[in-house]
């Protein structure tokens, strides 16, 4: 089985009410390994790119204006079914209505302040991650709790 490689991004809002941590700990409670992390301040160019389907919306500037407001913490996870996983873990986009236990459901009370950006498919999981890092930022290596969080066929 082959593992997959997904784009987290935490939000001006995360990064400013002190959840880098608890967020970054879920994952890695979860058996997720961390490829590819790096703080960056997102620029014009590259928000349009990745919010496209919406750049055309009467509140984009809104979105574009918020996502500029603060640093993000850009992280790459990696593991089997990876994309969905994350999905899981950080619960639907509307806060208010994510599933307690959640990101979003512990900590987000809106649908634009809520803390995280996860890819939602692997295909745009693909387009994120090369968008955000170049491969020289990604990391293969071995994380021995492997052994202990998938059996040995899923590990192959």
């Amino acid at each position: 089985m082959a593992m997959e490689r997904t784009l987290v991004l935490i939000k001006p809002d995360g990064v400013q009410r002190g959840l880098v941590g608890e967020i970054v700990s879920r994952f890695e409670k979860k058996g997720l390994k961390m490829v590819g992390c790096k703080m960056m301040r997102l620029d014009e160019a590259v928000l349009r790119e990745h919010y496209a389907h919406i750049a055309d919306k009467p509140f984009f500037p809104g979105v574009s204006n918020f996502m500029k407001s603060s640093p993000v913490l850009a992280m790459c996870w990696e593991g089997l079914e990876c994309v969905e996983a994350v999905r899981l873990i950080t619960g639907v986009t509307k806060g208010r209505a994510a599933d307690a236990g959640t990101i979003r459901g512990d900590f987000a009370m809106s649908v634009s302040c809520n803390v995280i950006h996860t890819s939602d498919t692997v295909e745009n999981a693909t387009k994120e991650v090369a968008r955000f890092f170049n491969s020289d930022e990604l990391h293969e290596y071995f994380k021995s709790e492997a052994e202990h969080v998938y059996n040995e066929e899923e590990r192959a």
